[in-house]
């Protein structure tokens, strides 16, 4: 019995103490953590997206390589023009020989390649990584790619043929300028910074403060990324300098990759993201509270220790003494026998302990012989159970309030401004990532649909499986005819529902229902004059909804739904049903507050929603303003509840509903452990005892624990063999009366 009681009254101090350290750690003055936190997530955004467009840059210049129909005639010329035509972002272009480093063709700028190992670059394993050069002061991108043609019969007649007539082999270097950087959220400003603190590109979004933009942050960020390594996608935030009541706030995040060795890794490229935000003032002092509570529990748990000690621990300590002093006194001999019986067993206590020394003291008798069975009342009073109900009362008047009343956030106050306003720029970074890759589909589509024109049916199949083999986010790729019908398909099976043929090309929805929603690009085949026409006129590839759930979840982001016109879901980071509503009318509310003015797009917006687990920061951005997804009406959704964020109000109602939880379980797991190991036994011992006292000698009491219950129920055990003994001793024609050298011993004394 005393572990559970000891165990109460230490768990409840530790309760408190964690009350007190909890709350005491929530700080409200200065910068709010979740401030910091945002604008790290967003400097992280910001390189995800920046990565993503070198990635992709590359990914198209070696698919370009890679699918060039080269012949054994083909010049350099001719080939470096073939491979570069229709791509305004190369600032230069070069076809080297890639044994010697001969430079064989240019176009545009002269590419930067001094300090470039044409040789050794091109004997690379795998994919050739882009590099960041240096050229007339200004940092240029390098994409490499390499180039295969067949060799030609007379190796003489060919001047850029290897000596031993195997097969040429050129490398394509292109030069572009870094990719757009873009900052997101009024007053911000976003760098792109090379591994020596350089700026090399800046984006400011509405009016920014000179202080976000100190130099000192530049080199702090990368000092810090220096130290993470260049293969990591590490990021941080940073405290920049303070100007009145206004403070700088940045995050730096590397431009590598997530999942393993990427081509961006060696670039040392890392983003820096920067604002000024009110510092905060006034401060909440939730360490006085702690202290109250903590107080409050902490006498809670003293007077239940103090009210079980008095009111269990002893009087059960008392009856097992009691108990056994009867078992000695029923089966010894002697003077000590008598002495032990003659003592009334004293009654402690109250209900179960009570009726135990009643029915105690009348087995004395009836083993004295002075009284015979005896009947008890079938109507009790309250017993321990009901001290137990009564002490997780106690313990629930303490949580109870700390659960459901104390520290509770305001909804409409407890975000602050910054943490919002990082949550809508947050969004609309999400949606120019999707965009990106819906763009890109569209992009990729298109180049597919130009290579078919001319082609035969066998050749454009392959051109549409070298496409699917290249282009993972397709699932199905098919051709149409004037009809809507399909006349050329790869992949699998189409999930489009709608029978039309569009006109032009861009993004679109293929079907209204299933379990799957089937976004597709669709590109015009171009017909060439003398040739035959393509199998279809349309080319639709449908896009795996999987790649384009797998780009929306971001850390901290929280739940993110991509919708339609009709606000129903397309794609979501969480589990979904395909063209359901939103799970709250509040996030179909805030999606109806982006529209516009007729025929805009509109702007983003945010907002802090209750819902029944808190409150919940919201934003919401429309998809695209331009582009083939412009005319859609497309949205992005993302919902975070506040008790993900580090918000000093939601931290408090955290800490506060933690501690009373704790205590509520503490104080119910250790009365019920009381219950089973000391109640519960209780009431079915004082069930027994009364029943031997009563007369009932054939119920055999076992004891069940090795405790001092079990001890009580082993000294009953010992009475009710000396009691049936005794009995039987009477049946066979002996006098009644009590065992003899009971009797004798008592007559002597």
């Amino acid at each position: 019995m005393r572990p559970p009681i000891a165990s109460l009254v230490v768990l409840l101090l530790v309760v408190a103490a964690l009350t007190v350290i909890g709350l005491d750690g929530v700080h409200t003055a200065g910068i709010p953590q979740a401030v910091l936190n945002g604008e790290q997530q967003i400097a992280a955004d910001t390189a995800v997206s920046m990565r993503t467009a070198i990635e992709a840059e590359a990914g198209t210049v070696r698919r370009k390589a890679h699918a060039y129909p080269a012949t054994s005639t083909s010049t350099p010329t001719t080939t470096l023009k073939a491979l570069t035509s229709g791509r305004k972002a190369f600032l230069g272009r070069a076809l080297l020989d890639a044994r010697t480093g001969k430079l064989l063709a240019t176009g545009g700028r002269t590419v930067p390649l001094a300090g470039v190992d044409v040789a050794r670059t091109a004997s690379e394993h795998g994919e050739i990584r882009p590099r960041l050069v240096t050229s007339g002061g200004t940092r240029e991108m390098l994409y490499f790619a390499r180039v295969t043609l067949p060799a030609q019969d007379d190796p003489d007649q060919d001047q850029y043929q290897a000596q031993n007539g195997t097969e040429r082999q050129w490398l394509l270097v292109v030069s572009e300028a870094l990719p757009a950087l873009a900052a997101y959220g009024d007053g911000r400003t976003a760098q792109a910074l090379d591994a020596s603190g350089t700026v090399l590109a800046t984006a400011v979004r509405g009016k920014a403060s000179p202080a976000a933009a100190h130099s000192g942050l530049s080199a702090a960020a990368t000092r810090a990324a220096n130290e993470s390594g260049s293969d990591t996608d590490a990021s941080g935030s940073l405290l920049g300098a303070a100007t009145g009541s206004r403070r700088t706030v940045a995050g730096w995040a590397q431009v590598a990759s997530t999942t393993g060795p990427g081509v961006t890794d060696d670039l040392g490229l890392v983003v820096l993201t920067s604002r000024t935000v009110p510092v905060t003032t006034t401060a909440a002092d939730y360490s006085r509270f702690a202290l109250a509570a903590a107080g409050a529990l902490a006498v809670v748990a003293l007077l239940l220790g103090l009210g079980l000690y008095f009111s269990v621990q002893q009087p059960l300590l008392r009856l097992y003494l009691s108990a056994g002093r009867l078992a000695r006194g029923a089966t010894g001999d002697g003077p000590t026998a008598s002495e032990e019986l003659s003592r009334p067993v004293p009654v402690h206590g109250f209900g179960e302990l009570a009726r135990i020394g009643r029915a105690l003291d009348s087995l004395r008798g009836q083993l004295l012989g002075e009284s015979g069975p005896q009947e008890f009342p079938d109507r009790r009073g309250p017993g321990y159970r009901a001290l137990a109900v009564v002490c997780l009362v106690v313990v629930a008047c303490w949580s109870v309030p700390m659960i459901f009343m104390l520290n509770r956030a305001d909804t409409a106050t407890a975000v602050p401004a910054p943490v919002l306003a990082d949550q809508q720029a947050r969004t609309e970074i999400a949606t120019h990532r999707i965009r990106q890759s819906l763009d890109q589909s569209y992009t990729d589509l298109s180049e597919a649909a130009a290579s078919l024109a001319g082609r035969s049916r066998e050749a454009q199949t392959e051109v549409l499986r070298q496409s699917l083999a290249d282009h993972r986010q397709y699932r199905s790729l098919y051709l149409l005819d004037r009809s809507g019908g399909i006349t050329l398909r790869v992949g699998g099976t189409p999930l489009r529902t709608l029978v039309h043929v569009p006109r032009g090309g861009g993004i679109t929805t293929v079907n209204t229902s299933g379990r799957i929603p089937a976004i597709a690009a669709y590109a015009q085949v171009p017909a060439v004059k003398g040739k035959a026409p393509a199998a279809g006129v349309v080319l639709f590839g449908e896009i795996d909804v999987k790649a384009l759930n797998s780009i929306l979840a971001r850390p901290k982001l929280g739940s993110v739904w991509v919708t339609d016109g009709h606000d129903r879901v397309l794609a979501a980071s969480v589990g979904y049903r395909a063209f359901q509503s939103l799970p709250d009318s509040g996030l179909t509310r805030l999606v109806r507050t982006t529209q516009g003015a007729p025929g805009t797009t509109g702007t983003a917006t945010s907002a802090v929603h209750g819902t029944s687990s808190g409150p919940s920061v919201d934003a919401a951005a429309p998809l695209a303003q331009s582009g083939p997804t412009a005319h859609l009406g497309w949205h992005v959704v993302t919902a975070e509840p506040a008790a993900a964020l580090q918000i000093p109000a939601v931290q408090a109602e955290q800490r506060t509903m933690l501690a009373g939880i704790l205590g509520l379980a503490v104080g119910a797991a250790c009365l019920g452990w009381l219950h089973v190991v000391v109640i519960r036994p209780l009431r079915a011992v004082a069930v027994l005892v009364e029943r031997l006292a009563g007369g009932d000698r054939r119920t055999v009491l076992h004891p069940v624990n090795h405790d001092e219950i079990g001890s009580v129920t082993r000294g009953l055990e010992l009475v009710r063999q000396t009691l049936a003994e005794h009995d039987r001793a009477a049946r066979s024609g002996h006098a009644a009366g009590p065992p003899r050298s009971l009797r004798e011993n008592t007559l002597q004394r």
